[in-house]
């Protein structure tokens, strides 16, 4: 698949924020994904002492939500733990895993913040924009913004807001369970974001795609001590 690395990565927090905060200009907001095919879902385990990680990107047919390849990354993490700086830890494993794929996803789920963010520019977004491909942001708590609470059944909602902006949504994807935190990432409306999240979800909480993701990037985490440089695992190749 292919990447665009739009900047270094080696930067300190200072420059980390001033990239996000000139690259949420160029998230498009905007787009309704027609003729998806592939979808996948994109999610990172992190080590007990956080020094280690290791990246999945699942892709899955869109019409049978069956894995169709599993890739994964896994090493070092360089940047430390910032609240809001998440994609400068994370990005450097998923993007090496993105560009393992065989299989170019139509559509992409992030474990993660979209524009749900101080900067409008979380892991998501950021994703979004190195893929160019339309990207959402799933997220399993709330980094920004406030909300009611969505009623119990699956597909209630309520808006995210940081004042008077909807920068997200309250999403219930199952009957009485948390709900997930719902944005654009990029080239993608909320209300596409909303109704794709949903009918990839089948009876769990986390949509398919990303729930893949999640459960293959904890097997990553084992003997991860031993890793240093960035490895590629297949899991599931084309």
């Amino acid at each position: 698949m292919k990447v665009y690395y739009r900047h270094s990565w080696n930067v300190n927090t200072h420059e980390a924020k001033k990239i996000q905060e000139k690259l949420a200009g160029e998230i498009i907001r905007e787009g309704k994904p027609a003729d998806v095919r592939l979808v996948a879902g994109i999610d990172v385990a992190v080590s007990r002492y956080g020094h280690r990680g290791a990246a999945v990107v699942a892709v899955l047919d869109y019409t049978t939500l069956m894995p169709v390849e599993i890739i994964g990354a896994r090493g070092e993490i360089q940047f430390p733990y910032v609240p809001g700086l998440l994609t400068f830890r994370e990005a450097p494993l998923i993007l090496a895993a993105c560009e393992a794929l065989n299989a170019a996803p139509d559509l992409v789920f992030v474990d993660g913040q979209g524009i749900a963010h101080p900067r409008r520019l979380g892991l998501a977004a950021h994703i979004g924009l190195c893929l160019e491909v339309p990207t959402v942001g799933v997220a399993k708590s709330r980094l920004w913004g406030e909300h009611d609470e969505p009623g119990d059944e699956k597909g209630d909602a309520a808006d995210l807001r940081d004042g008077e902006e909807v920068i997200g949504r309250v999403v219930r994807t199952r009957e009485k369970v948390k709900p997930l935190y719902i944005s654009i990432g990029h080239r993608i409306n909320l209300e596409s974001a909303v109704s794709r999240v949903l009918e990839c979800c089948r009876g769990y909480r986390l949509p398919e795609p990303t729930r893949h993701a999640h459960m293959a990037a904890g097997e990553f985490l084992k003997n991860i001590d031993k890793c240093g440089k960035i490895e590629i695992f297949r899991i599931k190749e084309v």
